[in-house]
């Protein structure tokens, strides 16, 4: 078990390692900017969207899970940050194609910058890993799947939101946690 645990750390690491500087710092700039922040993804790719956006609102940002009841519709000057490791999820296309209509932000973080999404979007932040298409130009990994993309997402978004913080606590973090678990 130790064996597959220090391969996955390592594959992670070397994924992170190779994240392009300029990119994530651009997109941390989109996010501070931001009066607010609109999250998608599909599969897991949402499930790490979904912990992103928790993360920001506990760092008092103004931010929103696409498809949630309570989601309100997304406005010019908004920031709409997806996520599809392929690049090429139809219905995170569609999402882009209307949030680019009404004239929001359009942040891609995918492995694949010369994807549809990539192509039609403003920015876009390459995670080096692997997909579950396992193209040739993809990180080699021992995991199934889209397990490398995801793991590699959720702490570089992580990591992008601790760069954004400058002068907030831990307790101030903590008093946005939620308290009715």
């Amino acid at each position: 078990m130790k064996t597959i645990i220090n391969t996955v750390v390592e594959e992670v690491s070397h994924v992170l390692t190779n994240v392009n500087e300029e990119e994530a710092i651009q997109f941390s700039n989109e996010l501070v900017k931001a009066k607010r922040i609109f999250v998608c993804g599909e599969g897991r790719s949402g499930l790490m969207g979904k912990a992103f956006a928790m993360r920001l609102m506990h760092a008092n940002y103004t931010v929103f899970v696409v498809g949630e009841t309570i989601t309100p519709s997304i406005q010019a000057g908004d920031l709409f940050v997806a996520i599809s490791g392929s690049g090429e999820t139809s219905s995170i296309y569609q999402l882009v194609e209307k949030a680019k209509k009404v004239g929001a932000n359009v942040q891609l973080v995918t492995v694949n910058k010369d994807s549809s999404i990539g192509n039609i979007a403003d920015g876009v932040l390459v995670v080096p890993a692997a997909t579950k298409y396992r193209l040739p130009s993809e990180a080699p990994t021992i995991q199934p799947l889209g397990n490398q993309f995801d793991q590699s997402v959720h702490l570089l978004l992580d990591a992008i939101i601790i760069s954004t913080l400058k002068e907030v606590s831990n307790e101030e973090l903590r008093n946005r946690h939620a308290n009715l678990e």
